[in-house]
């Protein structure tokens, strides 16, 4: 089969798995969402998540080497690979962290209580999951992939549906890129950092303290403009701060 196609097809798995993961993670797990609600997790509005995408792609590949038998004792052999695929990983979430950070002054997840962390974009704590998400990987799903892209090469109306998600994807993008814009510009402004994950609870918290729908897949939108109401979340904080 097509490399590309199978790229497409472990990244359209990877990005929505990644994001039913994060999604029990903040509601049951993180300490960052102590009201236990549920929250659209990542930059995007729809039901995945790249960064797990593309994961899932490297994870792949790097699986695929092990035939070269980097190192003759096979339980060593895996064990590096497990932490090649955490260094990946790795490598991937500090890029696209301080990307984020950086050029948009938008972070888009915050580490910074985490130990031994670095610039609040990597630690050794979520390195380790990535870890145990690649053992996860190798054990449980590689060994089957080659039997679901065949079922997928035989299968052509699912490649449509990839097609369809992927153009859904590219729109979402565009659309979350133009919010990531806006709060890029309110930052500069007032010389601060926007904590993406932040202003989503606070919109949420905010609709369910007025017992009001909150919108899952919309969750920027409020009554007030956006300027607004960073303005106004801004403001509550200093209060707090000072006392």
């Amino acid at each position: 089969m097509n490399v590309m196609l199978i790229l497409a097809f472990l990244f359209f798995i990877g990005s929505v798995s990644g994001w039913v993961l994060e999604l029990l993670f903040r509601r049951f797990i993180s300490s960052a969402n102590p009201e236990r609600k549920w929250i659209n997790p990542g930059f995007c509005t729809g039901p995945y998540l790249p960064i797990y995408g593309c994961g899932l792609c490297i994870m792949y590949l790097i699986a695929s080497m092990e035939k070269f038998n980097m190192i003759t004792d096979p339980f060593w052999n895996k064990i590096v690979l497990f932490i090649f695929m955490s260094v990946c990983m790795t490598a991937i979430e500090y890029i696209a962290g301080i990307v984020s950070l950086k050029h948009t002054k938008v972070r888009l997840w915050d580490y910074t209580k985490e130990w031994g962390n670095i610039q609040g974009v990597i630690c050794p704590k979520f390195s380790l999951i990535w870890a145990i998400l690649g053992a996860v990987y190798y054990f449980f799903i590689h060994p089957y992939i080659l039997d679901a892209l065949n079922w997928l090469s035989n299968n052509l109306a699912f490649s449509f549906f990839i097609g369809l998600f992927f153009g859904f994807f590219i729109i979402d993008v565009v659309n979350s890129a133009q919010i990531v814009a806006k709060l890029k510009k309110y930052a500069e402004e007032n010389n601060v950092v926007v904590r993406y994950e932040t202003i989503k609870a606070d919109i949420r918290k905010r609709y369910d303290e007025r017992k009001q729908k909150y919108h899952f897949f919309r969750p920027f939108r409020t009554e007030l403009p956006l300027t607004e109401h960073l303005n106004d979340l801004f403001n509550q904080n200093k209060r707090r701060i000072k006392k």
